[in-house]
């Protein structure tokens, strides 16, 4: 397939009839990219290794039934609000609003049928490099819970230099908290390769957002100087994950938003993780004043993925883009509302090379 083609096959039909549409690019540098148009989960991301080998370095499933079965977010964008909204309720403009609460009393990653779990709209567009994908889809007001029709359109396209761009675009005729994220589970060895507590991380970030017991942020933004959250020099996940500190028990690991070093708005680092037997570097760059860090601690081996994989604890890492958790009941976070008239629009770029 040259850099100027997209493949487009079925991948399966919903339970009320709809059809899901699979949608593969591929970069001259020859990373290879899965999407379906159900929650526009990346379903396989190849890339080369020091080698030049290629590999599947995301976590998913080898049918539709699997992704309507599994609740890992394997893949997808999650919206409206990607992580946790305390007590699932914010009030806004003088208004509280109840959202689906379904994760112990919390909302999380948008509610019950958040955007991860919609059909969205598919087209092929041109990119900078080529061709592109663009999915949309119209979030009617009242979609669990929140104010506000939202046009919401995610893009993604490849470039010549193995990057990944993942560009948002929101519009809402009432004011609404938005906050989309890309929930790909990245193992750098292989989707199928075990734990990736080897894999050596950096993340631009001298503060993050502590949690509660309901892994809630308690407010506070604290600096991880001393703390096994100091990803300033390049560090093995593995290293620190076991140390007896209250935060890393109360998630069983690392899953906690760093609040991002920035200087200014646009583009910014934000971490680069490298794995050592294949070389597979990932660094990624972003518009967002947060990056969460999920070292796969749910994981427990009772999803099947692809090729029959049981995929066990920490068995892939998240490095979600994002503003912080529960923004919308703490007005010292930056802001998370979106205003009619005023489009919000997010850029994210996934970066793969080898060394």
């Amino acid at each position: 397939m040259t850099r100027s083609e997209v493949r487009h096959a079925p991948f399966g039909r919903l339970p009320d009839g709809q059809s899901v549409d699979l949608f593969t690019l591929r970069a001259s540098g020859g990373l290879e990219l899965g999407v379906i148009t159900y929650g526009c989960a990346i379903v396989s991301l190849q890339a080369p290794d020091r080698r030049g080998d290629f590999a599947d370095i995301v976590l998913g499933c080898d049918d539709l039934d699997g992704y309507l079965a599994q609740t890992a977010y394997f893949g997808a964008v999650v919206g409206r609000y990607a992580n946790r909204i305390a007590g699932a309720r914010f009030t806004l403009d003088g208004r509280e609003y109840c959202l689906a609460a379904n994760w112990n009393g919390q909302h999380l990653h948008g509610g019950v049928r958040g955007f991860d779990k919609r059909l969205w709209h598919a087209a092929v567009i041109d990119g900078s490099d080529g061709p592109a994908l663009s999915f949309t889809r119209t979030s009617p007001a009242g979609e669990e819970g929140y104010p506000g029709n939202l046009e919401a359109e995610v893009r993604y396209a490849l470039t010549g230099s193995n990057e990944l761009i993942v560009d948002y675009r929101l519009n809402a005729d009432a004011s609404t908290p938005i906050n989309l994220s890309q929930h790909s589970y990245f193992n750098l060895a292989g989707h199928d390769a075990g734990p990736i507590t080897g894999h050596e991380l950096w993340i631009a970030a001298h503060r993050f957002t502590p949690v509660d017991e309901r892994l809630i942020p308690n407010g506070e933004i604290a600096d991880l100087a001393g703390t096994p959250f100091d990803f300033r020099t390049t560090t093995p996940i593995g290293l620190r994950i076991a140390d007896a500190d209250p935060q890393l028990a109360r998630a069983g690991g690392y899953d906690h938003n760093f609040v991002l070093d920035r200087t200014g708005p646009g583009l910014a680092p934000a971490a680069q993780v490298f794995e050592p037997q294949s070389g597979r570097t990932l660094t990624v760059a972003t518009t967002e004043p947060g990056l969460q860090f999920y070292s796969g601690n749910f994981l427990d081996g009772s999803i099947r993925g692809k090729g029959g994989c049981s995929y066990g604890y920490r068995s892939g890492l998240c490095l979600e883009t994002q503003h912080f958790p529960d923004s919308p009941n703490v007005p010292a976070f930056p802001s998370t509302i979106l205003r009619p008239g005023q489009p919000y629009e997010s850029r994210t770029i996934f970066a793969f090379s080898a060394r």
